[in-house]
């Protein structure tokens, strides 16, 4: 049974920030399942016995190679999309989450062709499917925040 598509999957999704206007995004490689080439923010399922916190630090540094400074919960999304063919639901838990830009890398070189830091003015292309609806629910909170 695979989690989102048998099932509803619960994901932890984080905008890693550094406290100065800069946010980090990863290359999506194409050894991804899906949205290959694209640029994304960051994020992971949650798996069963773990805690959303544990699980949020915990992807933060296997992606990112890097410790959660801070974090403040943004919210909830229902994401429904179409993954070759076969419909998927997960529920989004979103998170603003500080870290130390000078200990970032990148730790999973076979999904991430890069890494970058932008601003919410210059943002790369092309993006995740799912983050424009992700910048509009939170445009507010991300932008006072950052």
């Amino acid at each position: 049974m695979k989690k989102g598509e048998d099932y509803i999957g619960v994901s932890v999704i984080y905008l890693c920030h550094d406290g100065k206007g800069n946010i980090l995004f990863n290359k999506r490689s194409q050894n991804c399942r899906d949205e290959k080439g694209n640029w994304d923010i960051g994020g992971g399922g949650l798996d069963f016995g773990d805690t959303v916190e544990g699980t949020l630090r915990k992807e933060i540094k296997e992606e990112y190679c890097t410790n959660v400074l801070s974090f403040e919960f943004l919210g909830y999304r229902d994401v429904h999309r179409v993954n070759e063919g076969n419909k998927t639901h997960w529920v989004a838990l979103d998170f603003l989450v500080l870290v130390d830009r000078d200990s970032v890398g990148n730790g999973e070189p076979h999904k991430f062709d890069k890494l970058g830091w932008f601003t919410l003015d210059t943002l790369p292309a092309p993006l995740h499917s799912q983050l424009p609806k992700f910048f509009e629910l939170y445009k507010g909170r991300v932008g006072l925040v950052i």
